[in-house]
């Protein structure tokens, strides 16, 4: 499809717009209509005090546009929110369709409602802005404020010395054919491992040491990936016991290490996490229905999840989160509530319900368009039924988020029984402090709490990159302490 940009400089959110009804569809963005039958032309005018706003749709056969008029002095934010409310009216006017989110995008919906809350507006208020501004149902924007309200408790607990730490392990046992992050297969790079390990010990070591110079206190630790417990029992114990011996974790409120993969779940692993600390672990089925689990290109069963989640608690975790995914290719709205209702049987922590996001890089894309098309009213059937089984069980949204080719438009929400929340969640996805991240693929991700300024420091992406190029890892990390140094000589400075 096209995308003509005339008179603005909104193409990021024109495109997002588009996502919401096309998904991972390949988007031409342009300044002059080229020969493209399909097209979405957006302009901007300047006309005296008004600002014309204009969008033109041409769409499977179809023609629809929208016009809109703003004041000049409202400003670019609100001409964006306009043109964007105009195109999305277009899609949906041609494709029949109204996305619950309406003309929202961006991952983080509940941030814009604690922006709200903060200048005085009630719950009402906010619902009521979000309808009538953005198209939103009446539904989502009162999830929205009912996550943000637990959200808000949460960042509250974060002190102005506070960071947390991320750990990536980039293995996996297969490759997932939704997945997009940077995770490889192990039978391909399980000789990786060994000098992994070191390297990533290494950088463990070099982080901790700057994090003492610079006085900050360790709030939360999560190992991801990737799935961390594809290692060996003795490689995870190296690894925890390096960041256990590198940092201060006497005040640690939370330790997480994702056991996403039933089939890589054992006592010996289970063991060594918990003698290292660690004391919330997920253990991620994303389907209770085998078909499906096979469909996707998870190599493992129903039964090996509640394999897993029971020794799981035999070896003494008490807080475990279960990830379910809706809208997974050829599992019915019957099949994902039956997965709803076994894992709220079994009553772990927290269960996070994603909605199937559809990644270019993942093998799903290459049909994603009729994934995306047919998948949509599905996967919104599912969440209302997961939503609503999950409050009947004394669940609550704690924190909630979107992604780019979410099914529908839709959302991942997390949600947990009173006092079992999962704080580095809530933390990353609200930017409220320092992230330090170690591994392949992790991005570390600086916040000066005084001026809100955000900035990160990326690792290379693959394993061989990143163990042959540690010398650069290193040095790249450095400028944290240029970013702290920097940031207290203009404190000082008064700026």
């Amino acid at each position: 499809m096209e995308l003509i940009i005339k008179g603005h400089e909104f193409g990021y959110e024109m495109e997002s717009v588009c996502r919401i009804f096309l998904g991972p569809e390949k988007i031409i963005t342009t300044n002059e209509k080229g020969g493209a039958e399909e097209y979405l032309l957006t302009e901007l005018k300047v006309s005296g005090d008004k600002i014309e706003l204009y969008a033109q749709l041409s769409l499977k056969g179809k023609s629809e546009s929208q016009y809109a008029l703003s004041e000049r002095s409202a400003g670019e934010k609100e001409w964006e929110r306009a043109l964007g409310v105009a195109a999305y009216k277009c899609f949906s006017r041609i494709l029949g369709v109204t996305p619950p989110w309406g003309a929202l995008t961006g991952i983080r919906p509940v941030k814009l409602a604690a922006e709200l809350k903060d200048k005085g507006c009630s719950d009402e208020e906010v619902v009521s802005e979000f309808k009538k501004n953005y198209l939103v149902a009446e539904d989502k924007a009162r999830l929205m404020v009912e996550t943000e309200k637990h959200e808000t408790d949460i960042i509250k607990r974060s002190g102005e010395k506070s960071f947390s730490l991320y750990i990536g392990i980039p293995f996996c046992p297969t490759r997932c054919k939704y997945c997009s992050f940077v995770s490889h297969a192990i039978e391909k790079t399980r000789k990786l491992i060994p000098e992994y390990v070191e390297k990533l010990v290494k950088e463990i070591s070099f982080t901790g040491e700057m994090v003492k110079r610079l006085g900050l206190e360790l709030e939360t630790v999560y190992m991801g990936g990737g799935t961390p417990t594809t290692l060996s029992a003795k490689e995870l114990e190296v690894i925890l016991s390096a960041v256990n011996e590198s940092f201060d974790v006497s005040g640690v409120k939370e330790y997480t290490v994702e056991a996403g993969r039933p089939d890589t779940i054992t006592r010996d692993r289970l063991e060594a996490l918990k003698r290292c600390g660690v004391d919330r672990i997920s253990v991620n089925p994303q389907t209770m229905n085998d078909k499906i689990l096979e469909v996707i290109g998870r190599k493992h069963t129903s039964e090996q999840t509640l394999e897993g989640y029971r020794l799981a608690r035999e070896v003494g975790f008490d807080v475990i989160n279960m990830d379910v995914i809706a809208g997974l290719p050829g599992e019915s709205v019957d099949s994902f509530c039956r997965t709803m209702d076994i894992l709220t049987e079994l009553k772990p922590e927290n269960i996070t319900v994603h909605t199937l996001s559809i990644k270019r890089s993942a093998e799903l894309a290459e049909n994603g368009r009729d994934i995306f098309i047919k998948g949509g009213e599905r996967a919104a059937e599912m969440l209302e039924y997961s939503q609503k089984k999950l409050k009947a069980e004394g669940y609550f949204p704690y924190y909630l988020y979107r992604q780019k080719n979410m099914l529908g438009s839709l959302e991942n929400v997390g949600f947990s029984l009173s006092g079992k929340e999962g704080l580095y969640n809530v933390y990353i996805m609200d930017e409220t402090h320092t992230i330090f991240a170690v591994g392949a693929g992790a991005s570390t991700k600086l916040k000066d709490q005084h001026s809100g300024r955000i900035e990160r420091i990326f690792n290379y992406k693959f394993p061989y990159e990143y163990i042959e190029r540690f010398d650069s890892v290193i040095e790249r990390k450095r400028k944290a302490e240029e970013f702290y140094d920097a940031n207290r000589g203009k404190e000082a400075a008064g700026i």
